[in-house]
């Protein structure tokens, strides 16, 4: 070989692929969407740069593993990492009837490498946390995660240096800092969850000298990523979940980059690193929307089917029809969810009822509604609830709501507007914080902040989850044995058809461009 071409091949690139996915939810399955609809967990235009812009059927894992395979045929499959950023194996009503083991069979199947471990990846408990771990072919884990009987981190070793030809790359997974306010106690018992910004700063160092490439599998959400980037140095890659946002191309914060790819399988994340001499010189990305009729992959779509058949007669029976579109909106009213209030007030009598804003759930569809439709947006066993507030409780709770999606640290956001039946209230954003609410009425008639309400809502609530503490002391607190689902199941079986609601309730003045 002569000088020039010992030269050339000295400096010649070397090339890895990181495909990542985040927040399946325990979406297996394709779904509809429309071309308003932004993301599929809120249907909501007012975020237009994730919106999905046609209609058709998109995600599932059969299109999921299809893009893999034909990314890893492309670039070899000994340059690709795959990986997914949290929030895997719930919500979703296949996820419950197998406590989460379907999605891990799926993922296995697929080839996964790496996950970090989302919030609701402990909605089954930490034992079956454990369980789902050892029937994973890679590992689940959260560096800020800690065992509090021993002070060691869950699961084990927080980070792994994969090794891809002559290239090293490390990945450090994060787990959602907040865990404790979205989830009942018992699921996360025995754990902590602790700031993950200073986690990475503790690691990342060590990270840097053992690797080429230094990644972040993050379960933070988008406007934590951005403040980890331009706190932490040293970072080549974030790659984002819990926000379901849809970063590409991706966003660059003190040269670190940072990429996320939507939600429910959706997308499939796509970044392609360089590499000269063991130095980063360039990081592409690219995000391949996984519409349904341009993947096909027969073996997946027989796993599937195999292990939905024992539970295919209550996954597809038909509760109900949906006049319209029934969507979920995360950060603004929700239709959906204020026609699960409006049920609940129906349903006890209640002046008021109250219900977190979620992020998860997709679309009910307009024409037949399966119960596997239904659960994708009530998939936890919360007890329909009772109780008393007063009016300056109530008021506090409205407050917390906009604090919640508005705090200035971003490690201190949380949920999504919370949403109401039985009053009406505006919340004005270019307010400060702590007067942001004000309007408010119950039945037409101005709040009295001395006066007790009764509240339908249900236990969820009751625990203070999205740091709801008055509701913690609220009085005269009654807990039925009917879950929130059983309810909505039951209003859908008996109603010719479902319209969704217009929601009227809450007025949303923006912050002045």
């Amino acid at each position: 070989m002569s000088e020039a071409e010992e030269k050339q091949k000295v400096i010649s690139p070397a090339e890895v692929t990181i495909l990542h996915t985040c927040d399946f939810h325990g979406r297996h399955m394709p779904f509809r969407v429309v071309s308003e609809d932004a993301t599929s967990q809120t249907g909501n235009p007012q975020k237009p740069e994730n919106r999905f812009g046609k209609e058709g059927r998109i995600g599932g894992f059969e299109a999921l593993a299809s893009a893999v395979e034909r990314v890893r045929q492309k670039q070899g499959e000994q340059n690709v990492l795959l990986v997914h950023a949290g929030d895997t194996f719930s919500d979703d009503l296949l996820g419950n009837l197998t406590q989460g083991e379907a999605v891990i069979r799926m993922m296995n199947a697929v080839g996964y490498d790496y996950m970090a471990l989302g919030n609701h990846d402990f909605d089954y408990g930490v034992e079956q946390t454990r369980h789902l771990q050892k029937l994973a072919d890679f590992p689940l884990r959260g560096a800020n995660i800690i065992e509090q009987k021993t002070n060691q981190l869950f699961l084990g070793k927080p980070f792994h240096i994969f090794s891809m030809g002559k290239v090293k790359i490390a990945v450090l997974a994060l787990g959602y800092h907040n865990t404790d306010q979205t989830t009942a106690p018992k699921n996360i018992q025995g754990l902590r969850f602790v700031n993950g910004i200073e986690t990475a700063r503790r690691y990342v160092p060590e990270l840097r000298r053992q690797a080429d490439v230094v990644v972040i599998l993050s379960h933070q959400g988008t406007a934590v990523d951005k403040l980890l980037a331009r706190e932490v140095d040293g970072i080549d890659l974030i790659i984002g979940g819990h926000s379901h946002d849809r970063l590409h191309p991706a966003i660059t914060v003190n040269g670190t980059k940072i990429v996320q790819a939507m939600s429910d399988t959706a997308a499939l994340g796509e970044v392609r690193v360089s590499l000269v001499a063991g130095q980063v010189v360039k990081i592409e990305d690219e995000l391949h929307m996984l519409w349904a009729k341009d993947y096909s992959h027969p073996k997946m779509a027989t796993l599937i089917a195999d292990i939905r058949q024992p539970h295919r007669q209550k996954l597809e029976e038909v509760i109900g029809i949906a006049k319209t579109r029934i969507p979920r909106k995360y950060k603004h009213e929700s239709p959906f969810d204020v026609l699960v209030a409006e049920l609940l007030r129906q349903e006890t009598g209640a002046e008021v009822a109250l219900l977190p804003g979620v992020g998860y759930g997709i679309t009910l569809p307009q024409g037949e509604v399966t119960r596997e439709d239904l659960y994708t947006l009530l998939p936890h066993p919360a007890k329909l609830a009772t109780f008393t507030l007063t009016g300056q409780q109530i008021h506090d709770v409205l407050e917390q709501s906009a604090t919640n999606q508005e705090a200035e640290n971003p490690l201190d956001r949380v949920g999504g507007l919370i949403q109401t039946s039985g009053m009406t209230w505006t919340l004005d954003w270019a307010a400060q914080q702590g007067k942001r609410v004000r309007d408010v009425q119950v039945n037409a008639v101005q709040l009295d902040r001395n006066k007790s309400y009764r509240v339908a809502s249900h236990s969820g609530m009751l625990n203070g989850i999205h740091r709801y503490d008055e509701l913690r002391d609220a009085e005269e607190v009654k807990v039925s044995e009917e879950s929130i689902v059983d309810i909505v199941e039951r209003h859908f079986q008996r109603s010719e058809s479902i319209v969704a609601p217009q929601p009227t309730n809450i007025t949303l003045i923006p912050k002045p461009r």
